[in-house]
């Protein structure tokens, strides 16, 4: 018998330094991000070399040409301070990388947009579970909105929820660094105890107006890697169920052993969840064959006007790419002109992020509702149709429901006309 040829392409990749997983992206959300910061678009793509590279080259234009410095002088009106203190030769340099950047995560995020849909009618498989001497990894479910809090209150650790362990390290590393360049902690410190000039002058704002870009792009990549992860899941665990409990020796219709009725099936239904697999394998320990289990995963359609998607119900349609880019942009110019206002920059800097934020929550809000009809949230849900003894059937259920099962229900049929 010939041997299947190995596949093409895979949708994901599981290994010991994280999740590397392809889904469909908007090209022009990708291309923004590395506008605000080139890098960061390619890090979105988990192209982790051109990602770091970029990021890094930024950084270092960016302080040697002294950019930021003369961005804040020319948006408080002192022109010929930037004029001053820009440097030609860096800043020429880094004008080719920074539009190279744009262009080039575009481009590529076409070309993986459609190198998914490949993967997609391929359908390979994904291994979901390795275990190495260094650690293990595993595809598993986590909240969206529980790792974009994570990553407010450490850039980084939401990435580490759902292993995206090299995004989650470079941007723990880079976090401190521009932390502790810009002075940031002292100037918090400053600011709770309403000594505004003190934080004005203890902020070095070249390495200041890093912070926004670095900070709102670390919650919007772990909310949506989050989203697409459970996606993830949920297929494979669907891949699973159909390979190995759709079994066409199932008993159907079941027939009685008599008149009394002492056949029945147990139906039940669940939630793609680890729970589900625990559930099944213990129905197993307890007598009932494997072949008298029948799975089976429900598609889900496409839930349009979700504000912010959930742990189960993830369509994959990103509410916070434009409230999180505004954010970005806002905060900057509340820092820069926090300066020269009286709270000094880091109020105004989060009063800059709720605007930007709440603009971006706003427009997303009015092309769903125009674009979209709205529909409510849809959970994908996997039946269980179990065939059993009578004598079994209450050890049955009370195990499903010891798994958190949606529902459960007894059918019993007694082969009468």
């Amino acid at each position: 018998m010939p041997q299947k040829p190995p596949a093409r392409r895979r949708r994901a990749y599981v290994s010991i330094a994280g999740t590397t997983q392809m889904h469909l992206r908007s090209p022009i959300v990708v291309a923004l991000w590395s506008a605000i910061f080139p890098g960061l678009g390619h890090l979105l793509l988990s192209k982790y070399i051109p990602g770091f590279l970029l990021f890094a080259w930024e950084v270092l234009i960016n302080v040697k040409s002294h950019l930021n410095q003369a961005i804040f002088y020319s948006f408080t009106g002192q022109a010929e301070l930037a004029k001053g203190i820009l440097d030609k030769q860096w800043f020429l340099l880094y004008f080719c990388t920074y539009l190279f950047a744009i262009w080039d995560s575009y481009r590529t995020t076409a070309d993986m947009n459609n190198n998914f849909v490949l993967a997609a009618r391929e359908d390979a498989p994904v291994t979901s579970f390795i275990v190495h001497a260094l650690g293990f990894n595993y595809l598993d479910k986590s909240s969206p909105a529980v790792a974009m809090i994570w990553s407010a209150l450490a850039p980084g650790a939401g990435q580490l929820i759902f292993h995206r362990l090299m995004v989650a390290f470079f941007l723990f590393l880079m976090w401190i660094i521009v932390v502790f360049q810009s002075k940031l902690l002292p100037a918090i410190h400053y600011t709770m105890l309403g000594q505004f000039e003190q934080t004005k002058d203890v902020l070095n704002q070249q390495w200041f107006l890093n912070l926004p870009s670095l900070f709102f792009f670390s919650i919007y990549d772990a909310h949506v890697n989050t989203v697409e992860s459970n996606k993830l899941f949920d297929w494979e665990q669907a891949k699973f169920l159909r390979r190995e409990y759709q079994n066409r020796l199932f008993p159907m219709p079941i027939q009685s052993k008599g008149n009394g009725g002492d056949r029945m099936y147990i139906i039940s239904n669940f939630e793609h969840t680890i729970k589900l697999e625990t559930a099944i394998t213990a129905v197993e320990m307890k007598g009932i064959p494997k072949e008298h289990i029948l799975a089976v995963p429900m598609d889900k359609k496409n839930a349009g006007g979700m504000l912010f998607d959930q742990v189960h119900s993830s369509d994959g349609l990103s509410m916070l790419d434009i409230p999180m880019i505004l954010a970005a942009l806002f905060a900057l110019f509340g820092a820069i002109y926090g300066f020269l206002l009286n709270w000094g920059p880091v109020i105004w800097g989060l009063i800059g992020t709720g605007l930007g934020a709440g603009v971006g929550i706003l427009i997303k809000l009015y092309t769903t509702r125009k674009n979209k009809k709205k529909q409510r949230a849809q959970t994908a849900a996997v039946f269980l149709l179990i065939a059993c003894e009578e004598n079994q059937a209450q050890m049955v259920q009370d195990t499903l429901w010891a798994y958190s099962a949606l529902g459960v229900s007894k059918l019993q049929l007694d082969g009468q006309p």
